[in-house]
């Protein structure tokens, strides 16, 4: 799917316009409004219970706000096409793998999901790209979390999406695993690829994002360029952030 590409909707690549969300009497988001341009790599933190996991959700479409809106290349997310969901690639806390097939067989599956051409090549591509291309024949069952979460990337990004969205991708990944989703992370970013991704690690999301956004009690506390935000006073912005 193609997006817009004049100047307003690069500017508002995706624009949140107050958005609430509540469940019964809790409200998880309390009118979150803020807009990112298209290659923008919003990095946002925030304690638990701050409203980022339901956040993610609203954006990739799986629930919808009670109130307010969101818009991706200005066109309300209500009203796009179904095939909209193919610009997304979400990676989670869940891996949305199936245990009983093969690494191979998952990722094929999903690339014929979202009509991926020469499936097979990208298949063996990507599957290089997470280290995990001698294990491809192997039942997803027998791997580690680490191997889980790698082909989770994978499969997130079989289909080449326009927008990324990661909530705790870093979560069960040992040292060399966590080194290459970085690097992954970098060349999508170098790619105009729109990355949001929720994390609670302070420096590793500092270093990759170019926009900070700081959530507390469903609430955007803080959000801004990088650039504005020196590296060596940022822990200290977090933590002064949230008391405050």
């Amino acid at each position: 799917m193609e997006f817009s590409n004049s100047s307003e909707n690069k500017t508002n690549f995706i624009k949140l316009d107050n958005v609430k969300k509540s469940y019964g009497h809790i409200d998880a988001l309390k009118g979150v409004s803020f807009s990112l341009e298209k290659g923008d790599f919003l990095s946002i933190f925030g304690p638990n219970g701050a409203g980022k996991s339901t956040l993610l959700k609203i954006l990739s479409a799986q629930t919808r706000p009670t109130k307010g809106k969101v818009y991706f290349s200005g066109i309300d997310l209500t009203k796009q096409p179904d095939e909209f969901r193919k610009t997304f690639g979400v990676i989670s806390h869940l891996p949305f793998l199936y245990e009983n097939l093969s690494a191979f067989d998952n990722l094929k599956f999903y690339a014929k999901i979202y009509g991926v051409d020469n499936i097979e090549v990208k298949v063996e591509e990507i599957l290089k790209k997470v280290e995990l291309l001698n294990r491809k024949n192997d039942y997803v069952r027998g791997y580690s979390r680490g191997m889980l979460q790698r082909l989770s990337i994978a499969r997130a990004l079989i289909h080449d999406p326009e927008i990324i969205l990661l909530d705790e991708p870093y979560t069960g990944l040992d040292q060399h695993a966590s080194y290459i989703l970085t690097n992954i992370l970098r060349e999508q970013f170098k790619n105009k690829k729109t990355i949001i991704m929720v994390t609670h690690n302070l420096s590793r999301g500092y270093d990759l994002g170019s926009k900070i956004a700081i959530m507390k009690k469903g609430e955007i506390a803080l959000f801004e360029k990088k650039e504005n935000i020196p590296e060596s006073e940022f822990e200290d912005i977090y933590i002064s952030t949230l008391e405050n």
